[in-house]
C-alpha cells in the first residue's frame, strides 16, 4: 500500500508528538456527535409519523463523529479522508434534502442544483488559490472550504423568509429563521478552527474542540429544524 496514505498528519495546537494520544480533548469531544445523533433519534421516535430521512442524517452525524475520532488520534493521511468525506456527505445530502422539503423541489431539480452547489463547493479554494495565492488556504486553516456549506445556509434561510403569494408561510418562516441563527452558530464554530492554529503559543491545548462541540450542536438543530418543518406542514 503506498506509504503516503500512513503518512503523518499534524494540523492542530493540542498535538505534539505522533501518538494516539496526542489530542485526548480534540478526540473525545467527538462525542458531542454520539450525543447529538442520539438526541436527533430520540426526537424523531418521538413524532407523530416517521421521518427516515432524519435518521439516516443522524447515523451520519455519528459516523462523522466517529471519522473524526479516528483524525485526531491515528493522525495520518487516510484518517483525514475518514474526517472529512462523512462532512462532505452531510453537507449535500442536507442541501438535497433542503430543496426537496422547504422548497419542493422535484428530484431532478434538487439533484441538479446540489451538483451546482457540490461545483461551487470544490471549485472555491482552488479558484481563490488562483486569484489570491495558497496563502489564503494556509492562513485560514482550511477552513475556506466550509465557507459554500455558510452561503447556503445563508441563501436557503433567507429564500425561505421571502413571502408567498398567499402571504407569510409560519413553518416555512420559522425554518428560515432557524436556518439563519444556525449560519451564525456555525461561523462561530468555524472561527474556532480558523483560529486554532495561530493561538499555539498563547494556548497550546488550541480550540479546535470547540469546533467539535459547536459544530455537533450545528448539525442537530439543522435536523431538528427539517423534522419541525415537516410536522408542521402535516
Amino acid at each position: 500500500m503506498d506509504e503516503t496514505w500512513f503518512a503523518p498528519v499534524c494540523a492542530y495546537c493540542e498535538r505534539a508528538d505522533g501518538s494516539f494520544w496526542a489530542e485526548p480533548v480534540n478526540a473525545l469531544s467527538n462525542v458531542a456527535f454520539l450525543i447529538a445523533a442520539g438526541a436527533v433519534a430520540w426526537r424523531e421516535r418521538r413524532g407523530a409519523r416517521p421521518d427516515p430521512v432524519i435518521l439516516v442524517l443522524a447515523g451520519l452525524v455519528a459516523v462523522i463523529g466517529l471519522g473524526s475520532f479516528l483524525f485526531h488520534t491515528l493522525a495520518v493521511r487516510w484518517s483525514l479522508l475518514a474526517d472529512v468525506i462523512p462532512i462532505a456527505a452531510f453537507i449535500h445530502a442536507y442541501f438535497f434534502l433542503a430543496m426537496r422539503r422547504f422548497f419542493a423541489f422535484g428530484p431532478g431539480p434538487a439533484l441538479a442544483a446540489t451538483l451546482l452547489f457540490a461545483a461551487f463547493g470544490f471549485g472555491l479554494e482552488p479558484a481563490l488559490d488562483i486569484l489570491l495565492g495558497p496563502a489564503l488556504a494556509a492562513a485560514t486553516n482550511g477552513s475556506i472550504a466550509y465557507v459554500p456549506a455558510i452561503l447556503a445556509l445563508v441563501g436557503v434561510g433567507a429564500g425561505l423568509l421571502v413571502p408567498q403569494r398567499g402571504g407569510r408561510d409560519p413553518a416555512r418562516y420559522a425554518a428560515g429563521t432557524g436556518l439563519l441563527a444556525i449560519a451564525g452558530l456555525f461561523a462561530l464554530s468555524l472561527a474556532f478552527r480558523t483560529l486554532d492554529r495561530s493561538l499555539c503559543a498563547s494556548l497550546p491545548l488550541g480550540t479546535h474542540f470547540l469546533w467539535h462541540i459547536l459544530n455537533a450542536g450545528v448539525l442537530s438543530a439543522l435536523l431538528v429544524t427539517a423534522l419541525r418543518y415537516r410536522s408542521r406542514r402535516g
